[in-house]
């Protein structure tokens, strides 16, 4: 019995086969092998053919089938985790209209601030938990007025896991959590966002049916199934955006949980069992995987533009040439906590969501000519990208949550023993990594939609924990003060 998960990422599309017993994965396969490509016909815009997205679908999964040997017909269920905020548009024929438009595109912007100043900040932080923003809502008003005859044909607006699933099982449908992501859903009235919609010019007509995330969404056509290599009748029974699937896959469903990662960017992202908001919309708070109307279950995210990316570029700019990863942080760790007064702020890579969209870039503060060498700047830049992480979670915890423990997968800066260590330090919380991924994740989601597990707990028993880090107490007062120096250069900049 096996349950199957795929993970619709910008960059690529990728499948994984689950064995439901022993919770493995016996085969994964990504495509395509070079990063998809990102149409950008202006600044700040960025589309994808969702056509695409399902040609590496069929890639992916012909390659699994191939290296497993299962026989599709023991694969019981299917789960969706997808790139979120994105805006796919269909007419009554359920035909594509114009490329996607996708998470990184900012063309919804200045609707987004519209709509928060003349709604009301009360008004859309009360009900939507967020300013309108730049997602699929506003994407959407930018389609109104630029592509008015295009608007037209409009029948549904889909999220680009929603396309996905149609594609799967011709059902056209969403969930609440995608709705939240969408700024569509209203937790005040535990319905779609009328006043946004009204605000905006929509019909509620362009809304698709609402399913739970966890149940059966719909089953595969045999259409899809040849296609594909599958067998008729698979149900798909999960769906998530990535960053509450990358939750769900680390175990994180209950309040206080919290999990992280930590790629070219960085997303702390913790489950509140309380609606609140953030007067300041520096954090973004969407219905998790199991919220419903009798469990309130929010996914509270803070998000940092320049994590991986700083690391890199330190390597490429500033640690000796040839310099591995791993020799990097050997590098790091000969420079005590807080690298002897030298700071560095991680702001560049763009505007940043906790900084009120602010775009300060990134500088380096505390340089001294004669005590400073490459070891204190490459300790400074990790710990750097871990203070802005605690700056999120100070956030975060002022709406209510109480971060003890961190989940998170075993890579990319969390692969750094420094990193990690300052993370435990300055938080306080326990850190616990493991060996999982998003396509994984959704695998054991449909396990739990289709009732193979009986909860979250049966269906992540299995989940393979490498390591356990704990705060040391001892450096925990180097640990506050470097972060305080680092807050109160920070705070320059934004005074």
């Amino acid at each position: 019995m096996y349950l199957l998960g795929y993970d619709i990422g910008s960059s690529s599309v990728k499948a994984s086969l689950v064995n439901a017993e022993t919770g493995k994965c016996v085969s994964t396969a990504f495509y395509p092998k070079v990063e998809a490509e990102i149409i950008s016909h202006k600044q700040g815009w960025a589309e994808q053919r969702p056509d695409q997205w399902w040609g590496h679908l069929k890639q992916s999964t012909e390659a699994i089938l191939k290296e497993s040997g299962v026989d599709p017909k023991d694969i019981k269920a299917i789960g969706i985790s997808y790139q979120m905020h994105g805006l796919v548009c269909i007419d009554k024929e359920r035909n594509v209209l114009r490329p996607a438009i996708i998470w990184c595109d900012s063309r919804g912007v200045p609707y987004g601030e519209k709509a928060f100043k003349e709604l009301g900040e009360e008004q859309c932080l009360s009900h939507i938990l967020n300013s309108p923003g730049n997602f699929t809502a506003t994407k959407l008003a930018w389609v109104k007025e630029h592509e008015p005859e295009l608007f037209e044909k409009i029948d549904k607006i889909l999220l680009p896991g929603d396309y996905i699933a149609m594609r799967l099982t011709d059902r056209v449908c969403t969930t609440i959590s995608g709705l939240s992501e969408a700024m569509l859903w209203d937790f005040k009235t535990g319905d779609v966002a009328d006043f946004l919609l009204e605000y905006l010019g929509f019909s509620r007509d362009i809304i698709p049916e609402i399913v739970p995330t966890f149940a059966n969404q719909g089953t595969v056509t045999a259409e899809a199934a040849a296609e594909l290599g599958l067998a008729e009748g698979i149900p798909v029974t999960y769906r998530a955006g990535d960053q509450p699937n990358n939750a769900l896959s680390l175990n994180v469903f209950n309040p206080g949980e919290i999990a992280s990662t930590a790629g070219t960017s960085g997303v702390v992202y913790g489950v509140n069992g309380e609606v609140n908001y953030d007067t300041k919309s520096r954090v973004n708070t969407f219905a998790h995987v199991n919220h419903t109307p009798d469990q309130t279950r929010l996914g509270i995210m803070a998000c940092i533009s320049g994590t991986g990316i700083l690391n890199s570029w330190m390597k490429r700019n500033v640690a000796p040439e040839g310099i591995s990863y791993a020799e990097m942080n050997d590098l790091a760790a000969k420079a005590p906590i807080g690298s002897e007064g030298v700071s560095i702020l991680p702001f560049g890579n763009g505007a940043e969501r906790v900084l009120q969209n602010r775009e300060i870039g990134s500088s380096i503060h505390g340089v001294n000519f004669i005590r400073h060498g490459k070891h204190h700047l490459v300790r400074a830049a990790q710990e750097g990208i871990v203070f802005s992480f605690q700056y999120g979670i100070e956030i975060m915890e002022r709406l209510g949550m109480e971060v003890k423990k961190i989940h998170a997968g075993h890579a990319n800066m969390f692969l750094s023993p420094l990193f990690r260590e300052t993370l435990a330090g300055i938080s306080g919380a326990t850190i616990e990594l493991y060996d999982t991924d998003g396509s994984v994740g959704a695998a054991k989601g449909a396990g739990i939609g289709a009732g193979i597990y009986a909860d979250n707990n049966e269906a992540f028993a299995t989940l393979d924990r490498i390591e356990v880090i704990e705060p040391v107490a001892a450096d925990r007062q180097a640990y506050v003060d470097a972060y305080n120096l680092w807050k109160e250069r920070l705070e320059m900049h934004l005074h």
